[in-house]
């Protein structure tokens, strides 16, 4: 299986150890991904309340870049980054339903030499995972089942919202059913789609930190061992504020926060540093 590859700002900066990991896990998987060239920033999400169609343009040569480096056909664009694939999703859905922003996009593309002709398919590595690889294949390459870790997935508000192309947007499964097939308890809880907050944690620090602490507090309510997570911004949130959070509120919230992959890589017995664990703030204890 071959796929082009959107890494987005953030998984070559704070989100690091989610690329590490996601194509350490891929690697092993036999899952090839071909990293998209001269890629641009998305914008994420402030880029697109500033300036909508502005916005889609920037973000479309990454779609029309895709054409010219994928050839003939459909193009399988893989996008890690929670912000970067409802970007990506959101300007090819738009494009298709929305002629005049269409026009207006594909103009400002032939300026610049580029065309896009609507054949790239926005990708999450969980919809690979689950529906191109499969939880068979993945259940038979796990030589580490992580018996007796109680496992929360945290979704935040992008991946599965406002535009739903994989899994639910309500009560999304994908990780939970990831969890169970590497052997570990998937614990219900109903903060998986709930805000951590983004940027405010920074901008109004207050908002930001209590959305989290309550993130955090049902986490060690549901007494989870470990919170995954597909967002670099929302691992950001949930891990590194903790010991300020749990100083503002005068109780414990620590815990680890890993991405999914990482959680993969466990169960597969990769190495820690192949997975980027060692950069984590609060280890996993299970290791």
């Amino acid at each position: 299986m071959k796929y082009l590859y959107y890494p987005g700002c953030s998984l070559k900066s704070s989100g690091k150890s989610y690329e590490e990991s996601m194509l350490a896990v891929f690697k092993h998987l036999g899952i090839e991904l071909q990293e998209l060239n001269d890629w641009n920033c998305c914008g994420a999400t402030n880029y697109m309340a500033i300036n909508e169609q502005s916005a889609m343009s920037v973000t479309s040569r990454n779609l029309a870049l895709a054409e010219e480096q994928g050839g003939s056909g459909e193009i399988n664009l893989v996008a890690p980054c929670n912000a970067c694939y409802m970007g990506l999703l959101k300007t090819k859905t738009y494009l298709e339903n929305e002629q005049g922003l269409r026009d207006s996009v594909l103009q400002k593309l032939d300026s610049i030499g580029m065309k896009y002709e609507g054949r790239v398919k926005v990708r999450h590595p969980l919809d690979i995972l689950v529906n191109d690889f499969g939880l068979d294949k993945l259940k038979m390459a796990v030589k580490k089942p992580l018996k007796d870790l109680n496992v929360v997935s945290y979704y935040g508000c992008q991946v599965v919202r406002p535009i739903t192309a994989f899994d639910d947007a309500s009560d999304p499964v994908y990780m939970d059913q990831i969890a169970m097939t590497l052997g570990a308890t998937a614990v219900d809880w109903g903060m998986k789609v709930r805000c951590c907050g983004g940027s405010m944690t920074s901008t109004v620090s207050d908002v930001g930190l209590r959305l989290n602490y309550l993130l955090l507090k049902e986490a060690k309510r549901k007494k989870a061992d470990i919170i995954i997570t597909a967002c670099p911004l929302c691992q950001f949130n949930l891990e590194c504020f903790q010991d300020k959070i749990s100083r503002k509120y005068g109780e414990s919230v620590n815990i680890p926060v890993v991405f999914f992959p990482q959680l993969i890589g466990m169960a597969l017995g990769l190495d820690k540093k192949e997975l980027g664990l060692q950069r984590m703030f609060v280890q996993p204890q299970y290791l």
